[in-house]
């Protein structure tokens, strides 16, 4: 049984390299995002009897429906789920193609799509960011700002060449490899004219789950480890004022908002305090957050972090007081 099933996935291989055009994932993904036979008919100006077939003869090649007519539309099946995971993979692969010929006919070295969280120290981005654009030949660089697991959708999608993020403890993912840079400590934020008041509910969970939380999207790193923090206390996990991972919208929310409270890594939070509207609250709090690390795709064919770059992060993490270097620590892939 296990010999039928490899001859038949490398009779549909042979069948796919031979006769699979990329057109035809283009048409998938149009299909996928329109969900419509005549939509895509119209946005291509084709008839859609012609639509019709090109969907027919690309089905007869992967030897499956790929999609399902439903009251709402195109849906795909769960084959077609595959092929489209693997069509925007491939698509988005050409598109990088294109981008780095461009930028090497423009006279620059590569065009790096960059991933980075919100939640990250000046000093580290600043470092990152010189380093990529001091680069020679010069690099063209685009960043891209998200949570760990957006950015991780992205880099699988093939949007992204690396990612300055989390990974997940249960993600289980061996598609993505981890390089842990360094653990950030936690810091509580609260407003600076709120700060003798609260300094007296730092160090009693209970009162400070009665403050008004600013915390980010539930799934997030920060927000797990917030939830298990309390679980361990054996206290519910605080229901917060504002849901966000926006730097700005914290420090806003701050400034207006005296019972307002935020937990974020101690670089981050020093960088915003700095600003005048917030203050740090002594705590001794402890999180499980996984370390900040770079992330990238298994195998992927995109544009490498340089040597350069990678000491210029490194030397960065060496600057920064008080935080833990995780290099040596175990990868949460």
């Amino acid at each position: 049984m296990v010999q039928a099933h490899k001859d038949a996935a490398d009779t549909l291989n042979d069948t796919l390299v031979a006769r699979l055009k990329l057109r035809q994932l283009a048409l998938l993904q149009k299909l996928a995002q329109q969900g419509s036979l005549s939509r895509v008919a119209q946005a291509m100006r084709l008839s859609q009897p012609a639509i019709t077939q090109a969907l027919r003869e690309i089905e007869t090649l992967f030897g499956t429906p790929l999609f399902a007519r439903g009251s709402r539309g195109l849906a795909p099946t769960p084959a077609g789920e595959v092929a489209l995971a693997h069509a925007r993979t491939a698509l988005a692969g050409l598109e990088a193609t294109a981008r780095e010929l461009a930028a090497l006919e423009a006279g620059r070295h590569a065009r790096l799509r960059v991933g980075v969280i919100p939640h990250l120290p000046m000093g580290l981005l600043d470092a990152m960011l010189q380093a990529l654009l001091a680069a020679s030949p010069r690099n063209a660089v685009m960043l891209r700002e998200g949570t760990s697991d957006e950015l991780v959708t992205a880099l699988r999608a093939g949007e992204l060449d690396w990612a300055i993020g989390r990974p997940f403890y249960d993600s289980g993912d061996a598609d993505i490899q981890v390089e842990p840079l360094y653990e950030q400590r936690p810091s509580l934020l609260v407003p600076a004219a709120s700060r003798a008041r609260l300094a007296r509910a730092a160090a009693d969970l209970r009162q400070l789950a009665d403050l008004d939380w600013i915390l980010p999207p539930p799934r997030t790193p920060i927000r797990r480890s917030v939830n298990a923090m309390f679980a361990r206390a054996g206290i519910a996990p605080p229901s917060p004022l504002l849901e966000t991972y926006s730097l700005k919208s914290i420090e806003a929310v701050l400034a207006r908002q005296p019972r307002a409270i935020a937990l974020l890594a101690h670089d981050v939070g020093a960088d915003l305090a700095a600003r005048g509207a917030a203050a740090l609250l002594p705590c001794a709090l402890q999180w499980d957050l996984p370390p900040i690390s770079l992330l990238s795709l298994a195998g992927a064919s995109g544009a490498r972090l340089s040597p350069q770059a990678v000491q210029a992060l490194s030397a960065a993490v060496a600057r920064m007081p008080g935080q833990r270097d995780a290099r040596a620590a175990p990868a949460h892939a």
